[in-house]
Formats: structure tokens, C-alpha cells, sequence
């Protein structure tokens, strides 16, 4: 069965566009023109992914994606926005969006980045799989739980905490932080995260990631306690308690 694509563009020609690449990439879409329709038909026939432009007349996307979180519903979310400034991305993962791409964008970097999100979302097969010495398909994802530097993840739930507090994470950022717990006091280089992550590196350019570990971080942190997300300049990230 083709996976679904609820779109969501007010923009008559971006949305057929869109509409026109994503069938022939072998979706079957949905597109609507305001997020009032969004919400309406998200409701009525549940896509496996949506696609929200985030500028939109009356319910705009960031409003949409608040209502869907807040009513439970965890279907991955890509955001469409010509807003670049960094406090406009966050506020789009405030609201509970998975991911973003920045107008005017490549349909083939869309493409990348729904299959990245859907991947996730799909099933890990039952039983050992071939890694490549940690990766995602390998029998250790079948543990319900996974700990380092004061974090525990149950997988299963898709749960976390820090101590005793817990975590309210995106699907992304959820992601991010196991694959860091995983690899717990090992630098890790920025390709490797969007490897992992996206499934496609975005190139030197990108500050997706920087955004995300930022986000994260102030998920994270507490006063007093020590920070568990470094920066390796020119190189990446690594979790550790110092």
C-alpha cells in the first residue's frame, strides 16, 4: 500500500507542484488549503505523515500541529516555512513538528526528509538484523530500556527521563537523545547524526541539527546540575555527565 500525505499549502502553486511530485514519487496525497481542512480531514482519514506549510490564513500550521499533539496524535509532522530565523524553527518543535524545510527548497531534500520521518515511524523487524557496529538495525534496539549520564530511555513507550523528571520529547528529538545515550561518552560527527537521524546529510551548510541539539539541551538541563550535551568544535556532539 502507497504511504499517505496529508498537504497542507495555501499557496495554489507550490501546493499542486508538491502534490503533482509527491504522487509521482509514489505517495498518495491529500492536499487541502487551509489548516481548518488540515485538522478535518486529518481527523477523518489519519495520513501517515503531514506536510504543513506553516503560514496559513485563520488555523496556520503551528496551530494545527498544537491541536494534533495535543490530542494525542504522534503522526510525524514536516514543516513548510519561509520564516529562517532560528527562534521561528524552534517555535515550530515548540509546537510538536518533527522536522522543517525552509522555502524556497529542493523537492528532492522534501523527499529525503519524509522518508527519514517515516523510516522511524515504521516497524523494526523482529529478530537479529546486520548493523554496521551500532547502527539502528541492530538486535540491541529489540531492549526495552537504554541509560547513560542520568538518562533513561524506554523504547518501547518512547519515554524518558532525567532522574526523576520526564522528558517531553518530539519524535526527532526522541531519536537524537537515544542515539547520544547509545554512544555515551563517544564524540559524534555531525554527518554521522544525520546519517542516523534523517538519512541524509544536508551538507556543512545545514544548522537543522544545531537547532535540535539546542532544543534538546533545554529539555535537558536543570540548574545545578551538569550540562550533558557537548559541543566538539569541528567535529560534533557527545553526551557525557562531567
Amino acid at each position: 500500500m502507497p504511504q499517505t500525505v496529508l498537504l497542507a499549502e495555501d499557496d495554489r502553486a507550490i501546493r499542486h507542484a508538491l502534490e503533482r511530485a509527491l504522487t509521482l514519487e509514489g505517495y498518495e496525497v491529500t492536499a487541502v488549503a487551509d489548516g481548518v481542512e488540515a485538522l478535518a480531514q486529518a481527523h477523518k482519514t489519519p495520513p501517515d505523515v503531514l506536510l504543513l506549510d506553516v503560514m496559513m490564513p485563520g488555523i496556520d500550521g503551528l496551530q494545527v500541529c498544537r491541536v494534533l499533539r495535543a490530542e494525542g496524535d504522534r503522526t510525524p509532522i514536516l514543516m513548510l516555512t519561509a520564516l529562517v530565523e532560528t527562534a521561528d524553527r524552534i517555535a515550530g518543535l515548540d509546537a510538536g513538528a518533527d522536522d522543517y524545510v525552509v522555502k524556497p527548497f529542493d523537492v528532492e531534500e522534501v523527499f529525503a526528509r519524509l522518508r527519514a520521518l517515516l523510516r522511524r515511524t515504521s516497524p523494526v523487524p523482529a529478530g537479529p538484523a546486520a548493523g554496521d557496529g551500532g547502527g539502528r538495525g541492530e538486535p540491541q534496539l529489540s531492549d526495552r530500556q537504554v541509560e547513560a549520564a542520568g538518562i533513561r530511555m524506554d523504547l518501547q513507550a518512547r519515554r524518558a527521563w532525567r532522574g526523576k523528571r520526564e522528558l517531553e520529547l518530539t519524535r526527532t528529538e526522541f531519536e537524537l537523545l537515544e542515539l547520544l545515550v547509545r554512544n555515551a561518552g563517544i564524540v559524534l560527527d555531525h554527518s554521522t547524526i544525520y546519517d542516523r537521524i534523517w538519512g541524509y546529510d544536508f551538507g556543512p551548510g545545514s544548522k537543522n541539527l544545531a537547532v535540535y541539539v539546542g532544543y534538546l539541551r533545554r529539555k535537558l538541563d536543570e540548574p545545578g546540575a551538569p550540562q550533558l550535551i557537548h559541543t566538539v568544535r569541528g567535529v560534533g556532539y557527545v553526551l557525557r555527565e562531567d
